[in-house]
């Protein structure tokens, strides 16, 4: 009697779960119970080469993952750190590799006991051709983002649980596995909890102020050179655009210059006129300033083109229709233009709100986050970005960094996410 007669006999859920058991204990087991020996062959070479080619790796790197060593001068626990790092990441490929093939097993049980018929080889290679084949080819564009992307982001995840800093550092001392204690010095210890909410309070502040000031005035430029009465558009256009067209870099160093208060032409040329002399670079809060009118200066040419370009797409007859009901400038402004640039443009505002937040290069090539401050290991003006600069390449301070680290990447994914979601076009993207 046929097998497949015996098992529905025994009941219809035993092949499949046959399948499974075998796949389970070995990859392979499974296919060749299902008659699929060539499926069978390649889960077996597949298996037996990751284990043979990674089993030491990856035994070595999970046990220095979890130790971070044990002789000290002997084991390095950045290396037994990344080691293990990629040895689970490795890991991760195998077991899904092996889970893989228990479903595809199972599956194939399934498709006997419902009586389908076997596939060829030749259809087996159409079928993937046909649903695999995309897979296939990103495959390798996903393992380089994995190691240049996940990796690197896994590496800092993991030194903000440890105690990696410049009083103990490898190979002369072992690191420990330090639980949320940086997190909890961030929050309660002296230096750090004053530094800390200054630093945070001013990432803030300086978010919102510079980048809604950029929107607003490329808003108000934008409507101001679209209006009919305004002749040479394109000329206007041009002009303020340039500042954007100049490299950022350039642009900060020569406002620098620009600003010092010993020779920079603000204060001798333009401000000794009426007598004043504003101590840009020395002050915080002359800094901060600055800085606030700096970004205003580079960013709002972008905000600029952007909603030049979505108020060329608002229908004519809309405003025609206002004007026939007796709509004040105010109200189609309100009801029209502004709904309207706002669908087009919340995803790219919200990321110029992203981008200032982490807009590391202001700060640091205007006066590198100075002026000193007392009772804090940050300058007046850094950001988040800008200190945890400092604590890593400065002061060596590796476990405070990744802990800040973290919680501006959660303060950004946050704040991106639910804005996302709140957004017209992320809604109608769905729908579609």
């Amino acid at each position: 009697m046929d097998n497949d007669k015996v098992n529905r006999k025994g009941g219809m859920s035993r092949p499949r779960n046959l399948a499974t058991l075998l796949s389970i204990i070995f990859p392979g087991l499974g296919q060749l119970y299902n008659r699929r020996i060539l499926k069978a062959f390649l889960f077996f070479v597949i298996a037996i080469s990751f284990l043979v080619a990674t089993w030491d790796y990856i035994d070595i790197g999970i046990w220095g993952l979890f130790t971070l060593g044990t002789i000290p001068r002997e084991h390095h626990s950045i290396q037994l750190l990344l080691q293990g790092l990629i040895a689970l990441i490795v890991l991760v490929f195998g077991v899904s590799i092996y889970i893989f093939n228990i479903m595809d097993a199972r599956k194939e049980a399934i498709s006997r006991e419902n009586g389908v018929p076997k596939q060829t080889l030749l259809k087996g290679v159409t079928s993937f051709y046909d649903r695999g084949f995309p897979y296939f080819m990103i495959l390798p564009g996903l393992v380089m983002l994995i190691f240049i992307v996940v990796l690197p982001l896994l590496f800092m995840l993991t030194l903000a649980f440890t105690d990696y800093n410049q009083y103990n550092a490898p190979p002369r001392n072992l690191l420990n596995w330090v639980g949320f204690d940086n997190f909890t010095a961030l929050m309660n210890v002296g230096i750090w909890k004053n530094t800390f909410l200054n630093v945070f309070t001013w990432t803030i502040v300086w978010t919102v102020v510079a980048t809604t000031l950029q929107i607003t005035l490329g808003l108000f430029l934008a409507i101001l050179v679209n209006d009919k009465r305004v002749k040479f558009k394109r000329t206007i256009r041009t002009i303020l655009i340039l500042p954007w067209a100049v490299p950022a870099f350039v642009s900060i160093l020569i406002f620098s210059a620009l600003f010092n208060p010993t020779f920079g032409a603000i204060n001798r040329d333009l401000l000794s006129q009426i007598n004043v002399m504003i101590p840009w670079l020395s002050d915080p809060f002359w800094a901060k300033t600055a800085l606030i009118m700096i970004q205003t200066w580079l960013g709002f040419p972008f905000v600029f083109a952007l909603f030049t370009g979505v108020l060329q797409s608002v229908p004519a007859d809309m405003y025609e229709a206002a004007d026939v009901d007796g709509g004040s400038r105010w109200q189609k402004f309100r009801h029209i233009t502004f709904p309207h640039l706002l669908y087009a443009t919340a995803p790219l505002l919200i990321m110029q709100y992203a981008g200032n937040f982490n807009n590391f290069n202001i700060i640091y090539l205007f006066n590198e986050g100075d002026p000193a401050v007392r009772g804090q290991n940050a300058g007046g003006t850094d950001i988040l970005i800008s200190w945890v600069y400092k604590l890593t390449f400065e002061t060596n301070n590796y476990n405070m960094a990744a802990a800040v680290t973290i919680i501006m990447g959660l303060l950004i994914s946050v704040f991106a996410f639910f804005q996302f979601r709140k957004t017209a076009a992320f809604k109608e993207e769905g729908r579609y």
